[in-house]
């Protein structure tokens, strides 16, 4: 390749990274979700659209009079225990009994030899609890 068209990749390729670093997750449709009179804005007047999510905030410009741009809902986050015993991280001791291991926070399952049977939750975002 021609060392020009490298630089010009490589420019485009940093300007890309560079942009995907500056802005934040964006918020689900379902965190979006708030009432016109409970939003809080996140924005400054005028603030576009683009913006707007690059901020890692919802938009939505259909109620006059309200916040355009507006905090995302949190995330509604959910503890599980795994399934998977390859999963299973540690919580416990050896010959820790099920009431030791659930006073510590932890969860419980005395199968299948050879792995945790006390071992820490995973949190995963309601409406994805595959374990």
């Amino acid at each position: 390749m021609d060392l020009k068209v490298i630089c010009v990749l490589s420019v485009i390729l940093t300007v890309a990274l560079s942009t995907l670093a500056e802005g934040k997750m964006m918020p689900s449709k379902c965190q979006c979700k708030v009432a016109p009179n409970e939003r809080t804005n996140c924005g400054f007047p005028g603030i576009s659209e683009y913006q707007c999510k690059q901020a890692g905030c919802c938009f939505n410009d259909e109620v006059p009079g309200t916040p355009w741009c507006f905090a995302p809902k949190a995330k509604k986050v959910k503890k599980v225990c795994p399934d998977d015993h390859h999963a299973r991280i540690n919580c416990g001791f050896p010959g820790i009994t099920a009431k030791e291991c659930e006073k510590k926070g932890c969860c419980f399952k005395a199968h299948p030899a050879g792995v945790p049977w006390c071992f820490y939750h995973r949190v995963v975002e309601e409406g994805n609890l595959a374990s």
